[in-house]
């Protein structure tokens, strides 16, 4: 039996869309009774837990042999994520899953160092695991729906920085292979799309798939700053991204990784197939 925690998520509706495909037997474990009870009507295995609470944690795992797990983006997530380590090792998970980082291992930029000390605990506690670790997500530019609708533009502090984004759809494609076959045990891998694009060029997919002219503003830091919270974006996440921005803007997010053709046999889905498939959102 497979867990997939963080089901409601972006990611883990992709892992329980790849896991179902293949005709896996899996848990889908969510925060509230609310979500759970919506997934059951759809054939799914539904529970509930709160990393924040371990005996949610010692329930859910009863019968389970493999575990995916992720986390929002949260201030506190390795103490959650800890005690997600620290549940499983007692239950003696055979294989366990994390959704990291790419360049979790550099401890780089702000939003890594979480993931690495969580990383660092599962290699610790002698858990057979799989890292994922992926580049910035495609599905990100959603946050940016409402400007791109309504001023025909977006901003972001990144500059000219190119990276290689990848669709979370492909995040979830690797995870289910990695849970349902054998031999990707005490592996890390780089996730990233087919090709590494700056805002601009991701300015102009977006201009050539709506119809419209689309423009990329990379406003200064304290500038963008202002705006992101004025949206209501807690001030921790807008530092960490603008401390992201220092790693994008090194080029250290420009690498394309061939792991997700490796794992699944399929090629990444490009930037253009991505807006496509999401033009409606966008108009």
């Amino acid at each position: 039996m497979i867990l997939v925690m963080g089901a409601s998520g972006n990611i883990g509706k992709e892992v329980v869309k790849g896991l179902s495909a293949r005709g896996a037997q899996f848990r889908a474990a969510f925060r509230s009774a609310e979500q759970a009870i919506e997934a059951g009507k759809n054939g799914t295995k539904a529970v509930i837990l709160d990393y924040a609470k371990p005996e949610t944690l010692e329930a859910t795992l009863l019968g389970v042999e493999k575990v995916f797990f992720v986390t929002s983006p949260l201030p506190n997530l390795a103490e959650l994520e800890g005690n997600v380590v620290d549940a499983t090792q007692r239950a003696g998970i055979k294989h366990l899953v994390k959704l990291s980082v790419c360049g979790a291992p550099g401890e780089d930029f702000k939003f890594s160092l979480p993931h690495r000390a969580v990383e660092k605990k599962i290699e610790a506690s002698g858990i057979p695991y799989t890292f994922l670790r992926p580049n910035g997500f495609m599905q990100n530019m959603l946050a940016n729906a409402p400007t791109i609708k309504g001023q025909g533009a977006f901003y972001l502090p990144f500059d000219d920085a190119r990276v290689s984004q990848i669709d979370v759809r492909d995040i979830g494609a690797v995870a289910a292979t990695v849970l349902t076959e054998e031999g990707h045990e005490g592996k890390a891998y780089e996730l990233s799309g087919p090709e590494a694009h700056s805002n601009a060029e991701r300015a102009e997919i977006l201009s050539e798939v709506l119809g419209k002219t689309v423009t990329y503003v990379s406003p200064p830091d304290a500038e963008w700053k202002a705006m992101a919270m004025s949206f209501g974006m807690p001030e921790w996440q807008v530092d960490g991204i603008i401390d992201l921005a220092q790693y994008y803007k090194a080029g250290k997010a420009e690498r394309v990784s061939p792991r997700v053709k490796e794992v699944t046999g399929q090629e990444p889905i490009p930037y253009r197939r991505f807006v496509e498939d999401h033009a409606q959102a966008f108009r």
